[in-house]
C-alpha cells in the first residue's frame, strides 16, 4: 500500500511538473523576446571591452549611441565612428557600424562574388567570445560566403568546397545569419593592394532573427566585428 501511494505521489508531481513545464513553453518566446530586447539595450549603454581568454583587448564597443535610418542616409550612408554612432535598421533589428568601408566597389544588382569573411562573434547573453575565426586556428580556413545581389537583395550561402567550411559553417550548419548580409548594401568589396588600404570592417547587434542557428533557436543577440573580403 505505501508503494502505491508513493507511486502516485511520484506520478502527481510529474504531471503537476509537466504541466508548468507547459505552460512556462507557452510564455517562453514571448519572455525570450523581451529578455533579449532588455540586453540589447544594456549593451549599448554598458561600455562594453571585449577580452579573449588571456585578457587581451578584441573590441573596445565603448557607449553606443544609436542613429536612425532617416539620419543615417542624411549623412551618405556612414556611421561617425568619433561619436561611436550605430544606425538601426527597424525591418531586421540589426544595428551596423561601419568601421571601415572598404576598397573596392559595391556588389552591383544582378552581380554574384565571393567573399573571404573574418569575424568575431560575442554573445551578449553570455557576455563571452562564443566563437571566431580571425585567430591562426582558422586562419587556412576562413568562412567563404558566396553572395548574389538580386534587384537589391542579397542571399548567400557558404562555399565548403575549397576549405570543408570555416568555424560559423562549422559551428551553426550552412545558413548565412541574415545580419551578415546587411552592410553589403552599403560597403565596398574589394582587396587590399598597398598599405593606405583597407578592407571593409563592420560592428554588427544580431537579435535572434538575423542570427545564426543556435542564437534563432534560443533567442539570444549576438555582437559582431566581420571584415569582407573579395576572393580571387
Amino acid at each position: 500500500m505505501k508503494m502505491k501511494k508513493f507511486l502516485y505521489i511520484i506520478c502527481a508531481v510529474l504531471t503537476v511538473a509537466i504541466g508548468l513545464q507547459s505552460c512556462k513553453d507557452d510564455e517562453t518566446y514571448a519572455e525570450q523576446k523581451e529578455r533579449e530586447r532588455a540586453l540589447i539595450s544594456a549593451f549599448i549603454g554598458r561600455d562594453v571591452k571585449i577580452m579573449d581568454r588571456d585578457g587581451q583587448l578584441v573590441a573596445d564597443v565603448g557607449r553606443i549611441n544609436v542613429i536612425g535610418e532617416n539620419q543615417f542616409y542624411a549623412q551618405d550612408c556612414v556611421t561617425d565612428t568619433a561619436k561611436n554612432e550605430y544606425v538601426l535598421f527597424g525591418n531586421s533589428g540589426v544595428y551596423m557600424q561601419i568601421v571601415r568601408q572598404g576598397v573596392g566597389e559595391p556588389i552591383k544588382k544582378g552581380e554574384s562574388k565571393r567573399l573571404l569573411c573574418r569575424y568575431v562573434e560575442f554573445n551578449i547573453m553570455r557576455d563571452s567570445i562564443q566563437s571566431r575565426n580571425d585567430v591562426l586556428y582558422w586562419a587556412t580556413r576562413p568562412d567563404i560566403v558566396d553572395v548574389t545581389n538580386t534587384s537589391g537583395t542579397f542571399t548567400a550561402s557558404f562555399n565548403t568546397s575549397l576549405t570543408g567550411g570555416g568555424a560559423m559553417y562549422s559551428y551553426y550548419g550552412s545558413s548565412v545569419p541574415s545580419g551578415w548580409l546587411v552592410p553589403l548594401t552599403y560597403i565596398n568589396v574589394g582587396r587590399q593592394y598597398t598599405a593606405d588600404e583597407g578592407i571593409a570592417l563592420v560592428r554588427l547587434i544580431v537579435p535572434h532573427t538575423s542570427g545564426q542557428s543556435d542564437a534563432s533557436s534560443n533567442v539570444y543577440p549576438c555582437f559582431y566585428q566581420i571584415s569582407y573580403q573579395e576572393m580571387r
